[in-house]
């Protein structure tokens, strides 16, 4: 096999890997991405549909978790070497929210961070708690001498123009102060936001609710991220969203959201 030149790295919110597989698996054959992170499995380790997936090209990493959380990571004619399982800083968490792993040379960190939901409560101690955590081991990975991504579904909207409608949201976990410092301290120890570097003002937006028909109106939020460290970010050569999945029938309510980098080595 010829050597990419190229790799495409995306992130896909699932909202379920049972219900939406056939989802999943048209986008993997129609789209064919190098590396993939999954969040949102609502499935446990012995659910997970390896084999349709290997069927389908890919070599998978999962850890699994009943209800709302669950993360994977796929690699394109390979299988992902996993380095790391579980955000390190609190050994009581057991909440399946990341995995890390070596795929075609790129160290890929899986994220699901949580959604903090209601303000103020213990759902929302408990997201900027995890975020206290993913800074300072974000810190471990950012000057790296290899490339790094941390890519997956944030639960953050960093800016008012990430979000459709900024007064409609100004209560919601994902929209608060606070929140949002904490993902611009992120970036500051020098990650690049892909979608905010090649966008600019005009970016996509990555997830839309089920309500009014918001999805087709492109009513949304970027809250799907993918956060490049320098070295990876050199080779940035574009951007995107695969908005078409989640305009099929009974789609997750998030769409692929993708980076194409200059591959290593």
């Amino acid at each position: 096999m010829a050597r990419r030149k190229t790799l495409k790295l995306a992130t896909f919110n699932v909202n379920g890997i049972g219900t939406r597989l056939p989802h999943l698996l048209a986008w993997l054959e129609k789209e064919a991405p190098d590396i993939v992170a999954l969040q949102e499995l609502k499935a446990l380790d012995e659910a997970f549909p390896a084999d349709a997936l290997e069927a389908a090209g890919y070599g998978a990493l999962w850890h699994g978790q009943r209800s709302w959380n669950g993360v994977a990571l796929l690699g394109r004619d390979t299988v992902p070497v996993e380095s790391r399982r579980g955000l390190p800083g609190d050994a009581k968490d057991t909440q399946s929210r990341y995995l890390e792993a070596a795929i075609h040379g790129i160290v890929v960190a899986a994220i699901y961070l949580p959604n903090g939901n209601p303000v103020p409560g213990p759902k929302y101690d408990y997201k900027l708690a995890w975020m206290r955590r993913l800074h300072r081991h974000a810190e471990s990975l950012v000057d790296l001498p290899h490339p790094v991504a941390m890519i997956g579904d944030f639960n953050v909207i960093p800016h008012e123009s990430d979000v459709y409608d900024p007064k409609a949201w100004r209560k919601d976990a994902l929209f608060q102060p606070e929140v949002r410092e904490r993902y611009e301290a992120l970036l500051a120890q020098g990650w690049t936001d892909a979608l905010l570097e090649t966008f600019g003002e005009e970016r996509p937006y990555t997830f839309w609710d089920y309500f009014r028909q918001h999805a087709e109106r492109d009513r949304g939020l970027r809250i799907d991220h993918l956060l490049l460290n320098p070295v990876l970010a050199k080779g940035l050569k574009e951007a995107g969203v695969d908005r078409w999945v989640r305009l099929q029938e009974k789609a997750s309510d998030h769409a692929p959201t993708w980076v194409v980098v200059k591959a290593p080595g």
